[in-house]
């Protein structure tokens, strides 16, 4: 079982749970022996991305490391999935519903999220399926652009079992270049569980 400190996590981030659920999402990380490393800034509204995202695991892991972490971070889900019994389950891990009867379209939406909290953390994996998707959707980026914050990288390393935070992102406007820096991040620290199944722009 491999082990060791968890990244800080700063007063400006929104938090969620405490010592209790904290030691019960690293305890199954470290029974699992996975560990966690890089820094997380201390800002109260980011977009956090992961990849790459080849299986379910990937989104097990990740909660897991919301929860061993304490941030409080959300997602956009289409309303529909709200109805019935689930929509508390959904409401309860951090969703948000998406109205799709608005005239504003997710990124719209998502933008107005950041801009009626205080704090938020907007969790998108931007390759959008976990089978070879020929590019990265890019409402990613137009949504921290639009808010005006930054992007913060996570990659996950199958056989190493380490989850890494990078440096956040800032956008500039060229997507271009953004967008080759943050390859360059998941491409020296990420490694798909099933590598076949990589996205496009992942593969060397």
């Amino acid at each position: 079982m491999t082990g060791g400190p968890f990244p800080a996590v700063g007063p400006q981030l929104p938090r969620r749970g405490g010592a209790l659920s904290r030691g019960l999402g690293r305890a199954f990380l470290r029974l699992l022996g996975w560990r966690v490393t890089g820094q997380i800034p201390d800002l109260p509204k980011m977009v956090w991305i992961g990849a790459p995202h080849t299986t379910n695991w990937d989104g097990v892991l990740g909660l897991a490391t919301l929860l061993a972490l304490g941030v409080d971070a959300s997602t956009m889900i289409k309303d529909s999935a709200f109805k019935g019994p689930l929509g508390w389950l959904l409401r309860g891990l951090g969703a948000i519903p998406i109205n799709r009867a608005s005239p504003k379209g997710v990124v719209e939406q998502s933008i107005d999220q950041f801009a009626s909290r205080q704090r938020f953390v907007l969790l998108i994996a931007p390759e959008g399926t976990r089978d070879g998707a020929d590019d990265w959707k890019r409402g990613y980026y137009r949504i921290a652009e639009g808010a005006g914050v930054p992007v913060l990288p996570a990659s996950i390393n199958y056989p190493a079992k380490i989850i890494t935070f990078g440096p956040p992102l800032t956008p500039s406007g060229d997507y271009d270049a953004d967008f080759a820096e943050l390859l360059g991040f998941y491409r020296r620290f990420g490694v798909a569980r099933h590598p076949q199944r990589l996205s496009k722009p992942l593969r060397r």
